[in-house]
This record gives C-alpha cells, sequence and structure tokens, in this order.
C-alpha cells in the first residue's frame, strides 16, 4: 500500500491567476494519489481596494468557500506547494503576512523536514517570476524544508522554460492560464507528492 501523503496548497491570489493555478495543483495532487487542503490566505487590502477592481472583486466572491489557511494546516501537511503572484519581484503582502506568523511552529521544529514547492504569476515575460520564487524559497531553507522544484525533469519543461516551479504571465489579467501553465502545474504536483511519498517512507522505515 502506498504511503499515504498530506498536501497543502497554499496561496494568494488577487484577480485569479494564482488561484486558477491553485485549483489545478491540488486536483493533480489528488489525482496523484495525496490527500489535499486548498487554503487561500487571508486578504489584508481593505474592501474599497478589492471593489475598485472588478475582476479583484469577482475572484474574491468566487473563492470565498476555499477556506483560509491557519498554522494547523501546516503542521497536518508532509508537503506545502506555495503560490503567490510577484509584487516587485517578491511575494506577496498576504502571503507573507501568513508565513511571518508560523516563528512559534518554526521554533518547535514543526515545519522542518517537509517539502516545499512554490508557484507564481507575473504581468510579462520577465515581470519577476525567477525572482519571486527564489524570494519565497529563503523561507523555505529558514525552515528546514526539502525543496522540491520542477527542474527540467520533463520535456514540457523546455518549453515553458522555468525550473523553479509553475508560472504564468497574465498580462493585464487578460491571458487565462492555458494548457501549457496546466501541464507545468501537473508536472510540479507530481513531482511533489512522488518525493514526499519516498521522502516519508524512507524516513518511516528508519524509525
Amino acid at each position: 500500500m502506498p504511503t499515504s501523503v498530506n498536501v497543502a496548497v497554499v496561496y494568494y491570489s488577487s484577480t485569479g491567476t494564482v488561484a486558477a493555478i491553485a485549483k489545478a495543483i491540488a486536483k493533480d495532487a489528488e489525482n496523484a494519489g495525496a490527500e489535499v487542503r486548498l487554503r487561500r490566505a487571508a486578504e489584508l487590502a481593505p474592501q474599497a481596494a478589492v471593489d475598485s477592481n472588478p475582476a479583484w472583486a469577482a475572484n474574491a466572491k468566487a473563492t470565498a468557500d476555499i477556506p483560509e489557511v491557519s498554522p494547523d494546516d501546516m503542521v497536518w501537511a508532509d508537503a506545502v506547494i506555495l503560490g503567490t503572484p510577484t509584487r516587485y519581484g517578491n511575494v506577496t503582502a498576504q502571503l507573507k503576512q501568513f508565513l511571518d506568523t508560523l516563528g512559534g511552529l518554526w521554533q518547535a521544529g514543526k515545519l522542518a523536514d517537509k517539502v516545499y514547492s512554490g508557484f507564481t504569476s507575473t504581468s510579462t515575460t520577465h515581470g519577476g517570476q525567477e525572482s519571486t520564487l527564489l524570494a519565497l524559497y529563503n523561507t523555505v531553507h529558514h525552515f528546514g524544508g526539502i525543496l522540491v522544484t520542477p527542474g527540467y525533469t520533463d520535456p514540457s519543461k523546455f518549453v515553458d522554460g522555468n525550473p523553479y516551479g509553475t508560472s504564468h504571465v497574465a498580462g493585464q489579467g487578460d491571458i487565462p492560464v492555458g494548457e501549457q501553465t496546466l501541464t507545468a502545474a501537473r508536472v510540479q504536483a507530481e513531482r511533489v507528492v512522488k518525493f514526499t511519498r519516498a521522502i516519508k517512507a524512507g524516513l518511516a522505515a528508519e524509525n
């Protein structure tokens, strides 16, 4: 019987691109045999800011039924896949705010020895995909996490070209998530589940 794997897909999305990728990764991880929790980071922007952008308001309404992430989701997970659109080449304040609340778990060693991976979106091709994911992964190093990225481990990765994680160029929100991004999401989710299962089984055998 395959080793059970718990995967938390934790994301922040304003206008919906990262939410769409998160849903795809969650489904792909489930198809790979994992138990999955899809969780969104709490919105920090004032309601007036959300309402000023129709796409932002629409996404907030469409994803209101997705539970907000809590520290318990991090404890439960064997693997955490984190998603954020870029903000000037960095992680969004909303996701960072959640990560910053995890100091107690970090000090207790509850975030170590888990698999971590990430995904992102930008407006333009060179709008910060790599720097955003690398900034996100700095946190993983501090957690003592095990970083599992897609790399160039599948022929499709030579098409989308991003070894750091699934990424999408969304324009001004007018370029929907398409087959290339969905393929990248599947490759990443399957790889995370595969290595999480192997690591968990190996640790159990040692004990």
